[in-house]
């Protein structure tokens, strides 16, 4: 019959027999005790990696992304010169269409509006009535000056039939005188009677003078209350409208009109520009220009150099300078903006006499060995000599030799370029 061995190995041998016979307290102590509080020795770590590892691959995305050592570039393309400004121009200049000849239409007297019969953008000859006054005084005045003229004409018709009538008593008496039949007394009498009716004739006409005088100032002030066009031109501003007052000072406050209209010639637009002081040695009288205005820009309009005027401006430190235009157009209006060139040598105006392209400005570079421009090839740059036909310091520059059209440039970079420089575009 089989039996049972039990030893008993002191107390070392409880505590191993206890963990062998309880497993789960070995496997209790490999818990995480989240009721503890969290280790702030590494708590910067991870999040240190991350941003470094996000500006790290920022960083290679912005300065070429998958392309290691390429530089981001802006780029431009070599075109034909448009015209010959852009080959022959020496200095650009901006400015506005101004009128020459322009005028405010106003009365010569303060008077109430009755009528206006222009409008903006009508186009009135040379003496075309433009407006009427209310001339109620003025026609009360014109006939009290007629009456006054016609009482002057009968008291002078009065006048010589009593200066005839002394002549003859006069005539008489002298006669009888002689024939000693009238008294000396008598032919004194009527002589100082024919004397005096003669002065009053003769003042009588003075009379009738001053009284047609008044006449002609009345038919004058009369006339006043139709307001009339200087000269032909385009009514731009309407100033005044029927039942405002009007008058040619400034009278009455703010319900006191001072002009009816204006009114330009467009045969006297002309553009004034500012030019800075420091370029002006470039302008001359005669000068040939181009001119183009901002509302169309691919109109090119042939003008001339009118007159510098021979005064400069302290504060801006420009000249001004008067441009005429040689060709009208009812297109050109006054206070347009308008880009000028100002021409240097006369170009014949033909394709085959522009010889170049035109690039950007800032795409010219410029060293030891002369001008140069960076030029963009199966996505890496080359150095490429350029003669240039113009000045160099001007938004667009005439390059004559070193490229042709349609070439790309670098026109801005954001970093140095070497040549054969990897790049990648914008």
């Amino acid at each position: 019959m089989a039996g049972f061995f039990c030893y008993d190995g002191g107390p070392g041998s409880r505590n191993q027999n206890n963990a062998m016979a309880d497993p789960t307290d070995r496997i209790s102590q490999l818990k995480i005790d989240r009721s503890a509080p969290p280790s702030t020795e590494r708590s910067w770590l991870v999040p240190g990696i991350v941003g470094a590892v996000v500006a790290i691959a920022a960083a290679w995305w912005f300065f070429g992304g998958s392309s290691s050592g390429s530089v981001l570039v802006e780029t431009d393309v070599a075109r034909k010169p448009p015209s010959v400004a852009a080959a022959s121009s020496v200095l650009d200049a901006s400015g506005y269409v101004v009128a020459r000849r322009q005028a405010t239409v106003s009365s010569e007297v303060t008077g109430k509006v009755l009528e206006v019969f222009v409008e903006e953008g009508m186009f009135v000859e040379k003496d075309q009535v433009v407006a009427r006054l209310d001339d109620t005084t003025q026609q009360a005045q014109l006939s009290l000056a007629r009456a006054q003229a016609d009482s002057s004409r009968a008291a002078l018709a009065e006048i010589e039939a009593q200066l005839r009538n002394a002549r003859l008593e006069r005539d008489r008496l002298r006669d009888l005188a002689t024939r000693d039949l009238a008294s000396k007394s008598s032919l004194d009498t009527s002589e100082a009677v024919y004397d005096e009716l003669a002065a009053r004739l003769e003042t009588g006409k003075e009379n009738i003078e001053v009284a047609e005088s008044n006449v002609a100032l009345a038919l004058d002030a009369l006339e006043n209350m139709t307001i009339r066009a200087p000269f032909a031109g385009m009514v731009v501003s309407k100033n005044a409208q029927p039942g405002e007052m009007i008058s040619p000072i400034s009278a009455g406050g703010g319900f006191t009109r001072t002009g009816i209209c204006t009114i330009i010639d467009n045969e006297s637009l002309e553009i004034e520009v500012d030019v800075n002081e420091s370029y002006i040695q470039r302008v001359k009288a005669g000068q040939p220009v181009q001119a183009v205005l901002d509302a169309y820009p691919d109109w090119r309009i042939p003008a001339e150099v009118i007159a510098i005027i021979p005064t400069a401006d302290r504060q801006r430190a420009t000249v001004r300078v008067r441009i005429g235009f040689l060709e009208r157009d009812e297109r050109i209006l006054r206070d347009m903006g308008v880009n000028v060139a100002f021409l240097g040598t006369e170009i014949e105006d033909s394709p085959a006499a522009i010889q170049g392209v035109v690039i950007a400005g800032t795409a010219l570079n410029r060293d030891d060995a002369g001008d140069f421009v960076w030029l963009v090839r199966n996505g890496a740059v080359q150095r490429r000599g350029v003669a240039l036909g113009g000045p160099a310091d001007r938004p667009q520059v005439l390059v004559t030799q070193g490229l042709a059209v349609g070439d790309t440039i670098v026109r801005s970079t954001s970093a140095p370029l070497t040549n054969g420089q990897s790049v990648k575009t914008e």
